[in-house]
């Protein structure tokens, strides 16, 4: 067999777009996650800059807006809670070193044998000791790579701004090139959308809004290091199956050990009724209970996510794996095949 000069041509140009997708994958890799978070969060006020554009009627305008508010958002937080958060960090590790956890163990488990407390109080001890430890390592890097997080939130605010800025553009870009028959494409952008929509303000937002109601309950118990034990709080809220609980249980049990039993039991109900059933209230009223996203699923891609991704992976992770199923029931379904369009 023989090529001619148009089979060639087609090989370099084959060869040349492997080199180019290579060097362009080398070249973003570093700041990958932070181009995906500039996009997540581009999503996620994307109906707010659509409300704002009626108003200002200026894409330039309203993107750099939307911008200078996310960039406040996030340089306020650290701005102001990273000193408090170190400061808590340290007095919560001082506070777990003056506990006597022997005297903790009973009160939760008032009917246990003395050997069973003893290895409580020997796990609990052990436990403690490791968290706070991988904390305070986790601050002291994260202060020492100031520099590389600036950068990162300065890409994530260019890539915020321009997905913003040019969404229709981009849109009939990612159109013009999808494989997906034109019928087939706008159902599956639904159903991305009612995928991502689920996962981002179904967990994500509605965890973060748990954490600030505990966050308002530790503050108005008077309980210590009542920031760092929210961001705690806020974390396990996200995770489905997990919940705040995790958190303001051993609070709970804390309280009951060392303050008033009116207190402890005032906090309890406050985090039950506040806390821990909230979600059931916000979460329909936010997503719609159509998507028919698995909570193991979510929970399986959050904890995976979380170790492949870092911080974003709670929100990648469950995407892709979503993503995936919602591919391999088409495959089942056999209807896969009728998703993409004829080569010519």
């Amino acid at each position: 067999m023989t090529l001619t000069n148009k089979d060639f041509r087609r090989i370099f140009v084959a060869f040349l777009m492997i080199i180019l997708v290579v060097g362009a994958f080398l070249i973003i890799k570093p700041i990958v996650l932070s181009v995906i978070g500039g996009l997540i969060l581009a999503y996620m006020f994307l109906p707010f800059y659509r409300w704002t554009y009626k108003m200002i009627k200026g894409r330039n305008t309203t993107a750099f807006l939307m911008t200078l508010l996310v960039l406040v958002m996030i340089l306020l937080p650290l701005w102001f809670l990273i000193p408090i958060v170190v400061d808590q960090v340290f007095a919560l590790f001082n506070l777990t070193q003056n506990i006597d956890f022997s005297k903790v163990v009973p009160a939760i488990f008032p009917s246990s044998g003395e050997q069973f407390q003893q290895q409580m109080t020997t796990i609990i001890i052990k436990f403690v000791g490791n968290i706070t430890s991988s904390i305070i390592g986790y601050l002291i890097s994260f202060i020492q790579n100031i520099p590389t997080v600036l950068l990162n939130i300065a890409v994530i605010l260019f890539v915020f701004f321009f997905t913003l800025r040019d969404q229709e553009s981009l849109k009939e870009f990612i159109s013009g090139i999808s494989p997906f028959k034109k019928e087939k494409e706008s159902i599956l952008v639904k159903r991305f959308k009612d995928i991502t929509s689920s996962i981002i303000f179904g967990y994500v937002i509605v965890g973060t809004f748990q954490g600030l109601m505990l966050g308002i309950g530790l503050w108005i118990f008077g309980v210590p290091s009542a920031l760092t034990i929210a961001l705690f709080g806020t974390f396990a809220a996200m995770i489905p199956m997990v919940g705040p609980w995790l958190v303001w249980m051993p609070v709970a049990g804390f309280m009951f050990a060392n303050s008033s039993f009116g207190v402890a039991m005032l906090f309890t109900i406050y985090c039950t009724i506040f806390v821990s059933t909230i979600d059931n209230i916000l979460r329909p009223l936010i997503i719609a209970r159509k998507t028919g996203t698995s909570s193991v699923v979510v929970l399986v891609g959050m904890i995976g996510g979380l170790y492949v991704f870092n911080i974003i992976g709670l929100i990648l992770g469950p995407l892709i794996l979503s993503y995936l199923i919602l591919f391999l029931k088409a495959y089942k379904d056999g209807t896969l095949s009728d998703m993409f369009s004829p080569t010519e």
